[in-house]
């Protein structure tokens, strides 16, 4: 079976310093694929370079085996690749059934988009789905920007699934998060792999080594190594480089 996400020898350089270096993976359908590594190894780049926000200098990158290097990430948006960010992107000022409806609105056959939002039915019945998958039916008519930290980091993942995608990038999802919400985060994340591929940036190691299917370890914009959550953990270099020497 053809990988969901492939990325051979990807890299690029900001003013002489390589960011990220000739990085090379795959993330298999419904697996949880994290790159961790420490603070400036190139983690958030590698994912800009994979959504189309940063072009690549080298390398490319295949979506379910099709070439998709430099696309935009509108593109990549309608070839089956959603992102949330480390920084919360929401509308604020919009309530949480309005960022949702607004994020299913891709959904939409094109001769539909000018249409009322009432009649934007293909979005509306997403909308639902993931308030009954999210559990948002208490916040549906709360604004945004009046949730939790928690709380705007799930809403974040619902937009991100709202158009379907085949691969789900989720960059620091529990940062911030409280003990309680990072577990909660957690097995949300571990559930929707039963639907989508997952590739994830996390910092919290616990989280890691307990819902990793697959880990790629980053240092100084290189893959130092990479595995199942058991090889990573025993690998002197990733000892030394990220864990410290145990």
């Amino acid at each position: 079976m053809t990988p969901v996400l492939e990325v051979h020898g990807l890299g690029v350089a900001f003013g002489g310093i390589r960011a990220v270096d000739s990085v090379s993976f795959t993330a298999e359908q419904n697996a949880i694929t994290t790159i961790i590594g420490p603070n400036g190894a190139g983690k958030s780049t590698l994912f800009n370079l994979i959504s189309g926000l940063i072009r690549p200098n080298s390398g490319r990158v295949f979506l379910g085996g099709i070439d998709r290097t430099g696309s935009p990430p509108h593109l990549l948006q309608r070839a089956g690749l959603g992102r949330s960010f480390q920084i919360t992107n929401l509308f604020f000022e919009l309530t949480v059934f309005e960022n949702l409806r607004l994020a299913a609105q891709r959904l939409e056959p094109k001769n539909r988009f000018l249409l009322p939002a009432g009649r934007s039915f293909c979005a509306l019945a997403r909308v639902d789905e993931l308030i009954d998958r999210f559990v948002l039916h208490t916040k549906t008519n709360e604004l945004a920007g009046a949730l939790s930290h928690g709380e705007q980091r799930r809403l974040e993942i619902a937009i991100a699934l709202a158009a379907r995608p085949s691969i789900l990038l989720l960059d620091e999802p529990t940062q911030g998060m409280s003990h309680a919400d990072t577990a909660d985060t957690a097995n949300l994340i571990r559930d929707l792999a039963r639907d989508v591929t997952i590739l994830l940036i996390e910092h919290d190691i616990g989280v890691v080594m307990d819902i990793s299917d697959h880990i790629v370890v980053m240092h100084q914009g290189k893959k130092l190594a990479e595995g199942a959550p058991s090889v990573v953990r025993a690998d002197p270099a990733v000892k030394s480089a990220y864990f410290g020497h145990t």
